[in-house]
């Protein structure tokens, strides 16, 4: 279980936003039976909650990405702007996998499925807290597979090297991390199946960023899947 982003062991501190005041409420109640997440604020769009993350300073941002005034998508280019940024993860339905892949791209941490059970709700708190990726099972391949599709037939930059060759820069063990990156495990789970700490992990996995060029774990598990490392 992934622990607090702080030193302190203060509370994990979310923000909420969703024009459905019943999903607002029913996804607080979850939180605030959790231990070690407080509720920091609540909006209905997604102007208010941009407001209220400069405000209240959330580690984590749960986002719906249909919203008035300001839709979920532009939300989030606005909430990675600010400083400290939170992660922020959407909030989805099972037929939103389009406007998934344009948030990961836009920077948010991942998207969690808005039938999922408390537990898994909670989990995806603490791991995006913990600045693990949020990738709910149910549309992880599918989101995948889209973003694939939507990357086929781009060039590569003429000055980045292509995928092969960003692949090859990796150890056998960053490549270890890789795969299990690109199988959506947070890095407590990575650590429990290469067997080596938490610590060791969040080093390889920013040697894999850094060495793929990947802007985020997203990315670095979508080069997995790119280069058949992933299948």
């Amino acid at each position: 279980m992934t622990e607090s982003p702080t030193s302190d062991h203060r509370p994990i501190r979310v923000l909420l936003a969703d024009d459905e005041e019943l999903i607002r409420h029913g996804v607080r109640l979850i939180l605030r039976h959790a231990g070690g997440i407080e509720v920091v604020g609540e909006a209905a769009n997604g102007e208010e909650a941009v407001r209220i993350a400069a405000e209240t300073r959330p580690d984590v941002a749960l986002i719906d990405i249909r919203m008035p005034v300001l839709d979920g998508l532009a939300t989030i280019e606005r909430l990675v702007a600010l400083h400290p940024r939170p992660q922020v993860v959407m909030l989805t339905t099972f037929g939103d996998e389009k406007n998934v892949t344009r948030a990961l791209r836009s920077g948010a941490t991942g998207f969690l499925l808005k039938d999922e059970g408390p537990q898994e709700l909670i989990s995806a708190v603490r791991a995006a807290a913990g600045g693990d990726a949020v990738l709910s099972p149910g549309v992880t391949r599918t989101v995948i597979d889209r973003m694939l599709d939507g990357g086929a037939g781009k060039p590569e930059a003429a000055s980045r090297p292509g995928p092969e060759e960003r692949l090859a820069a990796l150890t056998g063990r960053e490549r270890d991390v890789l795969v299990l990156l690109g199988q959506g495990l947070a890095n407590a789970e990575i650590g429990r199946q290469l067997g080596i700490g938490v610590g060791t992990v969040k080093t390889h996995v920013s040697a894999v960023l850094v060495k793929t060029g990947a802007d985020s774990r997203v990315q670095a598990a979508l080069l997995a899947y790119r280069t058949g490392l992933l299948s």
